[in-house]
């Protein structure tokens, strides 16, 4: 008797173990971290070696201690920036501004501009570092194209033709750079080693996609669209996988490896979680309510809490106010 007992025992302990792990996560803002400070604000990054959350912040990044959330540090003297891309290798981050029609190039030790590269592109908006050829690739807006600057040498390598005008990118770090291209719901590939487009695939059932997100072991990208949904697209050859509901006014994408969950941050104040339960299969396991207009964000891969900026909300054109961090997490 006293075995029986002690294996009902163990058994029981055993299923409340499993029902323990597959509880869902609970998710919820975590922390609000005010920021203050003038102008609007686009994309976000973490620098992990310094624990700094970088923000473009119209004419300045900000950096932010992930760690407490205090401000240590500005970089001024721009004047419509949009994304900032890290180059770890040459501790060096390079920032796109769409009114100058430049690169800043900082340094992520000491937060000060080591000097601007001019380019051909117009309006330079999302950015990205492509580790397989070694190049920063700038998504022009007002002209159609990416430039390509070669770290090294701070100088632009050339321009590549796109076929429409592109969002958000991300390198899937074998030879390829995935752009949606917002006013034909459409993603392009660029060759980076060619520097030329490869292939264009149609987004459908997504209209105006903005952000984008890869999962690189799966081969799998993740656009964010303004119709509220999320499509999967198969990175090798440009075949739809699915499509999940989000929440409206998303422009950002984020895939986390480790918890294999993607996420998409909305102007209407919600965090979109997604689960991916296969390279094929994604259910919404969440939508967070966060703040209205946190519609930008980062991950913290330490920690996988997700990190997104807002304001207090005003009418168009209205000084901003209450600029605030929040981060997101599951506890």
């Amino acid at each position: 008797m006293k075995t029986f007992a002690n294996l009902l025992v163990a058994a029981i302990g055993s299923a409340f173990a499993i029902a323990a792990s597959a509880a869902p996560s609970v998710y919820a803002v975590l922390h609000h971290y005010p920021l203050g400070g003038s102008g609007g604000w686009d994309y976000v990054t973490i620098d992990a070696p310094t624990h700094h959350l970088l923000i473009a912040r119209s004419d300045h990044v900000m950096a932010v201690d992930t760690r407490n959330g205090k401000l240590v540090g500005e970089i001024p003297g721009m004047q419509r920036i949009h994304g900032i891309a890290l180059v770890p290798q040459l501790r060096r981050g390079y920032v796109s501004d769409g009114n100058a029609n430049a690169v800043h190039v900082i340094d992520l030790a000491t937060l000060k501009t080591l000097r601007s590269i001019a380019i051909d592109g117009k309006r330079p908006d999302a950015i990205v570092y492509d580790p397989a050829s070694g190049h920063v690739l700038t998504m022009n807006g007002g002209s159609d194209n990416a430039t390509v600057i070669d770290p090294a040498t701070s100088k632009t390598l050339t321009n590549v033709a796109l076929p429409g005008r592109p969002e958000f990118a991300v390198s899937d770090g074998r030879g390829h750079v995935y752009a949606n291209i917002e006013d034909r719901n459409e993603l392009a590939r660029i060759n980076s080693t060619t520097d030329k487009v490869d292939a264009v695939w149609p987004l459908a059932p997504c209209e105006s996609p903005t952000g984008l997100a890869i999962d690189t072991t799966a081969r799998r990208l993740f656009s964010v669209c303004a119709n509220h949904r999320m499509v999967v697209t198969d990175a090798g050859d440009g075949h739809h996988v699915a499509s999940v509901p989000i929440g409206k006014g998303p422009d950002g994408a984020v895939f986390d490896p480790a918890t294999q969950m993607v996420y998409s941050s909305n102007h209407d104040g919600t965090l979109t979680v997604v689960h991916a339960d296969d390279a094929n299969h994604y259910r919404v396991v969440a939508n967070v309510p966060t703040q209205v207009g946190a519609r930008t964000m980062t991950l913290d891969r330490a920690t996988h809490d997700i990190w997104l900026v807002a304001a207090t909300p005003a009418p168009r054109g209205a000084p901003v106010t209450g600029f605030t961090a929040l981060v997101v997490g599951s506890r």
